[in-house]
C-alpha cells in the first residue's frame, strides 16, 4: 500500500470517528475533540460534552463565530479559533458562550462578512481584503513593500492612525474589528516543472501567475513582469497541476494547509504583500451587550491576538518543514535582489498615487499610515 493510500485510509477513519462523535455528542464537542486529538476517547468526549452543555446553559449570550479553517489548523496557520472561544468565555466569566462554525460550515470570505453584517451570526473570520468594500482603506495593504513585514503590519493595525481612518468606516457599515490575524507575507510559489528558483522580477517574465479578483494584486504581478491569471481559489490546485497557472502567492502557511505541497517546486520569500485575516463582529449586537461584557470581549480579543503573534514563528516552521519533506525548496532573495523586487512594483512608484488617494482619501493619509508602520507599541512578532 502506498503512502497516499495510507493517508486516504487514515482520513476516512478520522471522518468516520468525527461523524460518530457528532451523532453521540453534538457538533461542538466533536470539533473540539478533533482538534484535541481525542475523538476515540469516550471518557474525554463525555467530559467535553458535559462542560460545553454546562457553559451554554449558564451563559446569558451566545456568540456564533464562523471561520473558513478547520479546528487544529493553528499548528500551521495560527487562526486561534479554540483560544478565542476559551478566552471570550473565560474573560466574560461565562456570560458569553461561543459556538464555533469552522471549516467553512457557514461559508467563507465575503459570505461570512455578509452574515456578520446582517446579524445572521455574531462574528466571523475572513481576509482583511474582504473589508475593502466597506472600508476601502483596508485594501491598501495589497500595495507592495510598505506593510508586508510582520512587525510593520502589527504596528499599522494597532496604531491610532489605522483606528482613526479605518474603524469609523467599518462602524458605518455595521462592523467592529475584534482583532487581526497575522500569518506571514505572501510568497512566489512555483509549480513543479517550472524553472526555479525565482530570484528577481526578471525571472517572472512570461509566468502565468494565479491571482484572486483583487485589481491591486493583478497590477502588482503585472508590474513584476508576470501575466496575471485570475482563477477562483477552489480551482487553483488543479490549475497549478495542469499548468493553467505557473505560480501563486499565498503565504507558505496557506499553501501547506490547502494541500499545495505536492504540486510546488520552489518558494521565494519576496515579502511584497501581507497575508492577513481578521475577526469582526456585528456592531449592533456588540453595542447591545453590557459595558463590562463588551470590555471583556475586547480583553479576550487582545489576549488572543497576542497568542497569535507568539504562534506565528512556530506555525511557519511547521509548514516549512512539512513542505520541505514533500520536496519543496525555499529561496530568500539577497538584499540587492530584494531591492529589485521593490523597485519593480513598490509603493514608492508614482503609479500607485491614484490608488493611494482613492483608498486612503489623500496622499497625506497614506503617508500617515506609512509612518504608523514604523512605530512599535507593546506588540511584537517575529519576522520571517
Amino acid at each position: 500500500m502506498s503512502k497516499n493510500d495510507d493517508d486516504r485510509t487514515a482520513g476516512m477513519m478520522r471522518r468516520r470517528d468525527f461523524f460518530s462523535a457528532v451523532g453521540r455528542y453534538g457538533f461542538t464537542t466533536a470539533v473540539i475533540a478533533a482538534a484535541g486529538g481525542f475523538l476515540t476517547s469516550e471518557p474525554a468526549l463525555a467530559q467535553t460534552s458535559r462542560q460545553e452543555q454546562q457553559r451554554e446553559k449558564a451563559a446569558k449570550y451566545t456568540m456564533n463565530v464562523a471561520t473558513a479553517y478547520r479546528l487544529g489548523a493553528s499548528r500551521s496557520y495560527p487562526i486561534m479559533q479554540l483560544s478565542f472561544k476559551d478566552n471570550i468565555e473565560n474573560f466574560t466569566r461565562g456570560k458569553v458562550y461561543v459556538k464555533l462554525a469552522p471549516a467553512g460550515q457557514l461559508g467563507v470570505g465575503t459570505k461570512i462578512v455578509n452574515k456578520v453584517q446582517s446579524g445572521t451570526i455574531q462574528a466571523g473570520q475572513h481576509s482583511l481584503s474582504n473589508f475593502a468594500p466597506f472600508a476601502p482603506a483596508a485594501d491598501l495593504i495589497n500595495i507592495p513593500y510598505w506593510c508586508a513585514e510582520n512587525q510593520h503590519l502589527v504596528n499599522l493595525v494597532t496604531s491610532g492612525t489605522w483606528k482613526k481612518i479605518v474603524n469609523p468606516r467599518l462602524a458605518n457599515h455595521g462592523f467592529k474589528a475584534l482583532w487581526y490575524v497575522i500569518i506571514d507575507p505572501r510568497v512566489v510559489a512555483l509549480r513543479k516543472g517550472g524553472k526555479g528558483p525565482i530570484k528577481t522580477p526578471d525571472d517572472m517574465k512570461g509566468i502565468k501567475f494565479r491571482v484572486p479578483g483583487s485589481k491591486i494584486l493583478q497590477k502588482v504581478y503585472r508590474l513584476m513582469g508576470a501575466n496575471p491569471t485570475p482563477i477562483a481559489w477552489g480551482e487553483t490546485t488543479e490549475a497549478i497541476k495542469e499548468g493553467v497557472a505557473d505560480a501563486l502567492d499565498p503565504s507558505i502557511n496557506a499553501l501547506y494547509i490547502y494541500g499545495f505541497k505536492n504540486v510546488l517546486s520552489w518558494v521565494t520569500f519576496d515579502q511584497a504583500v501581507p497575508d492577513v485575516q481578521a475577526y469582526s463582529c456585528n456592531l449592533e449586537w456588540f453595542s447591545g451587550l453590557p459595558k463590562n461584557v463588551q470590555h471583556a470581549i475586547d480583553e479576550a480579543s487582545d489576549i488572543t491576538f497576542r497568542q497569535n503573534l507568539a504562534q506565528v514563528p512556530a506555525a511557519r516552521a511547521y509548514a516549512r518543514m512539512e513542505m520541505e519533506k514533500a520536496g519543496v525548496q525555499f529561496y530568500t532573495p539577497t538584499a540587492d535582489e530584494k531591492a529589485q523586487w521593490k523597485d519593480s512594483c513598490g509603493y514608492q512608484l508614482k503609479t500607485w498615487d491614484d490608488t493611494k488617494k482613492s483608498l486612503a482619501g489623500t496622499l497625506d493619509n497614506f503617508d500617515a499610515l506609512l509612518e504608523a508602520t514604523k512605530k512599535q507599541g507593546s506588540y511584537y512578532v517575529a519576522s520571517t
